[in-house]
């Protein structure tokens, strides 16, 4: 049976390690890092993931406000917000919850938010220095998922390694880290032709899709590493990966279950990355 890789201990232990760097910090430099989530609208699971970002945020001693703005908020609205936290010295980190409503261009928030601020990840330049090899703030699923194999002791360097997905989120980051690590990457999708051959080759597969049990037993080489991004709910109302946990578990070397996988590390990542831009604004600028 697979070693289970238990995101929500590993995220406990992550968050217990930025607790104590942000006490260091607030003593330094006399404030706590400031993590500010802008909502809009009134979507219960965006608003279940904001809740959850502001306790956490708190938990390690960080200063974490959330904005929470109607539904009909006007593109020019929230995009003043967001260029007025840009320009507050007490936000280091900024996130705004998508999706957003349709008034409104993500591409545009994404754009606005500034850089160095830019905790999901998500900015041009985050992209560019991550692709140059030079990563500043990365996405915060795919950082979540190298601690997991650090957490495993996985052996990187020349293997082949399987994303399937291929979102600016999650997968084409999640490509660019495993390069990095010396990774062989191959980024697949759904529309790719004999998915399953193409998993098979995986020492590291990431499912990343966003399918309910896309990936099956018949995807799997045996001993391979399985990470299920995946967060979807089921006809019953629970929630399920994109791998069919109890057909692969059996064949995996280690896999990541759902829930308690990759989804507690997002958390504890995006607090990682608010405490680094806390920490690197300066130098940034």
């Amino acid at each position: 049976m697979a070693l289970i890789l238990d995101g929500k201990a590993i995220a406990a232990r992550v968050r217990a390690e930025i607790a104590e760097e942000v006490e260091a910090f607030r003593k330094a430099e006399g404030r706590a890092p400031g993590l500010d989530v802008v909502l809009v609208g009134d979507d219960p699971a965006s608003a279940v993931y904001v809740r959850n970002k502001e306790k956490a945020a708190q938990e390690v001693g960080m200063v974490g406000r959330v904005h929470r703005l109607p539904k009909t908020t006007s593109e020019a609205d929230l995009l003043g917000l967001v260029q007025s936290l840009n320009l507050d010295p007490r936000v280091d980190g900024i996130l705004v919850q998508f999706p957003v409503p349709s008034q409104i261009s993500q591409a545009k928030v994404v754009a606005t938010i500034a850089a160095a601020k830019d905790v999901d990840g998500l900015h041009a330049e985050s992209v560019g220095h991550l692709w140059g090899g030079e990563p500043r703030l990365v996405s915060c699923t795919p950082l979540g998922c190298m601690r997991l194999l650090a957490e495993a002791k996985a052996e990187l360097r020349g293997k082949r390694a399987v994303v399937v997905g291929r979102s600016h989120l999650v997968g084409k980051p999640m490509a660019a880290l495993l390069l990095a690590e010396d990774c062989t990457v191959t980024v697949a999708h759904s529309k790719t032709q004999d998915l399953a051959s193409v998993c098979r080759e995986a020492d590291i597969l990431v499912a990343a899709v966003g399918r309910a049990e896309l990936i099956r037993k018949e995807h799997v080489k045996p001993g391979a590493i399985v990470l299920d991004v995946g967060m979807n709910r089921g006809a019953d109302g629970k929630l399920v990966g994109d791998v069919a946990f109890s057909e692969v578990e059996p064949i995996a070397g280690a896999i990541t279950p759902v829930p308690g996988g990759v989804g507690p590390m997002t958390i504890a990542m995006l607090l990682s990355n608010t405490l680094k831009a806390a920490k690197m604004r300066e130098l940034w600028r």
